[in-house]
């Protein structure tokens, strides 16, 4: 008796389809593909398609929308990179939906993502109205935290200015192509007199960097004859708010961050490209860290300025009190700067330091981000009002008509300036004025405003709103770094 033949179904490879399939039968109808592809459809996307020529001449292009599609897809499901994306598109069905069967190369990728970075910040605003018509965001209560994001950088590749002068001075010996005829006998490689000191290259670097920017100015004088009588290429002068500063005691430091906080807001609005030349990055690390030692300089000479006319609570000078301790701001630069990405800073991350920006959001009581800022700032002492001013422009905006009424917020965003104004436009803010981990109270913080808002955690209602705060921001970082693997930025 013969046995019944296996029972299999067709696996024929070499099978070809008499019509062409569907791209809609290759997912599911709730597949996330599909989600994407149509809320990018209901986006103003007019800001992409302007920056292309409208005549059509040229090479064709990938369409703004599949883009803008495949780059959300990708990054909501954890893929950053521009030749994974590639890849992907080879191989997963989700994005081959997305980009109707086309490969974008990883570079088009990359140069999209240049091209309209701006554009596609702007997108944040309707994603956000998209998720009030949803009923998404409830923003009575809005939660403000900030978490440490690597940069493109590590630790390895930050200099000082002894060493920037150390390596330039190096180049600059080994392209000498005449050490016999110069030097005779001579090894060749001997330092002048002046360059074999640390105090002698500093020295030597700072009189280089003078004469670069001497010739810069020369050359755009050149180049604009017609500019305006008195327009030398100097920077505005930077003005210093005596009432801001003063509003925590700081003393002088208050007013030597103030002077780099001011230099790190003028290069955020004019952004310079790393160059690929390590020589030029060493030149334009030397100069950033010339820039911040006049900041410092600049924010010394406002506070001692301040205290020649300032008076205390009681209306006495401070000029006729008990000198603070003698500080002499050091003569050449004494900090560091990263080569690869030269605006990270190194901060003290989780638990370990990092390289790289201070990045601070406001959720609401959905886990809805209203808005996502970067700083260079490694505490959070300044972020209260100009996130919540960020957060309600962003709601403005997006047409929600729900106001914002409470503000919650660790101790380290304790700012009794931004408190008082927030609490002004009918914003109540939660602020411990220490962190849980503290055991007491921080020495001098005692009464008054301390006392009060301890004594408004304490209650019911306070412990109440307060304790939504872990819940409703804190998920947030946690899905953005571990569930979607976001930890740096690429850029």
């Amino acid at each position: 008796m013969s046995g019944m033949p296996q029972n299999f179904l067709d696996c024929d490879r070499e099978q070809a389809f008499l019509m062409p399939p569907s791209l809609r039968e290759w997912l599911p109808g709730d597949h996330l593909a599909w989600f994407v592809i149509e809320t990018v459809a209901s986006l103003d996307l007019s800001a992409l398609y302007r920056s292309y020529r409208p005549d059509g001449h040229g090479r064709a292009a990938h369409e703004p929308a599949m883009m803008v599609s495949l780059l959300t897809y990708a990054y909501a499901t954890g893929e950053y990179s521009s030749r994974g994306i590639e890849r992907h598109c080879r191989q997963d069905i989700a994005y081959r939906v997305i980009t109707a069967n086309r490969v974008p190369d990883h570079a088009t990728v990359a140069r999209f993502v240049c091209r309209h970075q701006d554009a596609l910040a702007g997108l944040f605003t309707e994603v956000l109205e998209l998720c009030d018509r949803a009923g998404l965001v409830a923003c009575g209560v809005l939660a403000l935290d900030g978490t440490k994001l690597r940069g493109n950088a590590t630790r390895e590749t930050s200099v000082d200015f002894g060493q920037i002068a150390q390596e330039l001075i190096a180049m600059a010996v080994a392209t000498d192509t005449a050490e016999d005829e110069v030097h005779g006998d001579a090894r060749g490689d001997e330092l002048p007199e002046e360059l074999r000191t640390d105090e002698g290259r500093r020295a030597w670097l700072a009189r280089e960097l003078a004469a670069r920017r001497e010739a810069r100015r020369d050359a755009e004088d050149g180049d604009d004859a017609d500019a305006e009588d008195g327009d030398d290429g100097s920077r505005p002068e930077r003005e210093f708010d005596a009432e801001q500063i003063v509003a925590r005691v700081q003393g002088r430091d208050g007013w030597l961050l103030e002077g780099k906080r001011q230099l790190d807001r003028e290069r955020w609005q004019t952004p310079a490209p790393v160059s690929r030349s390590r020589e030029d990055r060493l030149w334009d690390a030397a100069e950033r860290l010339e820039q911040d030692l006049a900041a410092l300089q600049r924010g010394n000479a406002a506070y001692e300025q301040w205290r020649m006319t300032a008076v205390d609570r009681l209306g006495r000078s401070l000029a006729g009190n008990r000198l603070p301790k003698p500080y002499e701001p050091p003569r050449s630069p004494q900090t560091t700067v990263n080569l690869s990405d030269p605006d990270t800073h190194l901060m003290k991350g989780h638990r370990q330091f990092v390289q790289g920006y201070n990045a601070q959001a406001v959720v609401a009581e959905n886990q809805i981000v209203i808005a996502a800022e970067i700083s260079t700032e490694p505490v959070d002492f300044s972020a209260l009002e100009p996130m919540m001013t960020v957060a309600r422009r962003e709601l403005t905006q997006a047409n929600v008509t729900t106001a914002p009424q409470v503000a919650i917020a660790d101790a380290g965003f304790w700012n009794e300036q931004h408190m008082d104004r927030l609490a002004t436009d009918g914003i109540a803010v939660l602020v411990p004025p220490e962190s849980g981990k503290r055991k007491g109270q921080r020495p001098g913080w005692s009464g008054g405003r301390y006392e009060w808002m301890r004594g408004l955690l304490a209650t019911d209602h306070g412990r109440a709103i307060y304790r939504q705060r872990k819940q409703v921001i804190e998920p947030v970082f946690g899905h953005t770094k571990h569930n979607r693997k976001f930890t740096q930025f690429h850029r």
